[in-house]
């Protein structure tokens, strides 16, 4: 973005921001400017943390619909603003409460885990909700006696399960639209091209991806690893947004992104006008059923009571 442009909307955002006592929450696959503007800029379980503990009126999420909706259940008291009403989840659609009812029916005594990419309905139906940076940590709580259906991302629920040891781990069929793009023959390619460089993939992936990695972790744990490791240069197997915090924690190292494909359009969905806009027109707003709501909550409070 031009620097004047980008100083200019920066300006008026700081105004409404006091104005409407706002907190702008962004997720590090967003675009650069929205991360430069963001009070906090995170992954899932991040954001989630910041939204139940906020003390602002109103909460600007620069994200994708489920995440505004999360959000939303966790502080009902708030105005929730998602900036790009589109801004939704492939993966999240791959599950509806319809089916996985349906599912439960046909597995006594199954143990839901819903990664927090799910719709609020879904949430409502499940017993606890994970982000991939506690997903094993949720898994590792539940009672070992009753199996676990893991909705909706199977690439996840693979990694855990192998983590874990568990057998009796039932997998949904949906899987993340970016994160799958990513082949095993694209991380040869990188190593090939860059042999000195250590692989590091988000869970998300493929099993034969994540075979290939050296190192496997949430978004924040991959950023984590590669600023604070010796190794000097990275394979990058996520969403090209971790490489702005990347650059700026860490310049002085290589960062390759493992296929030009590692882009979410969702979330490249939001701009800064948008945000600006948001702010001005107070709208999208993203509200939740009550009776849903206090179903999901439950889910949700079980996952942030594990970190």
């Amino acid at each position: 973005m031009d620097p004047e442009k980008f100083a200019s909307l920066s300006d008026t955002l700081t105004k409404l921001k006091k104005e409407r006592n706002a907190v702008i929450l962004g997720h590090v696959y967003q675009r650069p400017e929205i991360q430069e503007v963001a009070d906090y800029v995170g992954d899932s379980l991040q954001l989630a943390q910041q939204a139940a503990k906020t003390d602002a009126d109103v909460i600007v999420f620069c994200g994708v619909h489920f995440m505004a909706e999360s959000a939303a259940i966790l502080s009902p008291d708030k105005i929730v603003l998602l900036p790009e009403e589109n801004a939704g989840c492939p993966m999240a659609d791959m599950v509806t409460a319809e089916a996985l009812r349906k599912r439960k029916a046909e597995i006594p005594g199954v143990q839901v885990v819903a990664y927090v990419n799910s719709s609020a309905d879904v949430k409502a139906e499940c017993d606890i909700c994970c982000t991939s940076s506690n997903a094993l940590k949720v898994v590792q709580s539940l009672p070992q006696d009753r199996p676990i259906l893991f909705i909706p991302d199977k690439n996840l629920g693979h990694w855990v399960a192998q983590q874990t040891g568990r057998k009796d781990i039932i997998l949904w069929e949906g899987y993340c639209n970016t994160h799958d793009r990513l082949t095993a023959a694209d991380i040869d390619k990188a190593k090939a091209e860059h042999p000195e460089a250590e692989v590091i993939v988000h869970p998300e992936c493929q099993p034969e991806v994540v075979a290939k990695a050296d190192f496997v972790a949430s978004t924040t744990g991959l950023i984590n690893y590669a600023v604070n490791s010796p190794k000097d240069s990275f394979i990058i197997g996520t969403e090209e947004g971790v490489l702005h915090p990347l650059r700026k924690k860490a310049p002085q190292k290589n960062y390759y992104l493992a296929t030009r494909q590692l882009i979410c359009p969702n979330m490249k969905a939001t701009s800064l006008e948008k945000v600006v806009w948001s702010l001005q027109e107070m709208r999208p707003r993203i509200t939740v059923d009550p009776v849903i709501r206090e179903k999901a909550l439950a889910s949700l409070e079980r996952m942030l009571a594990i970190v």
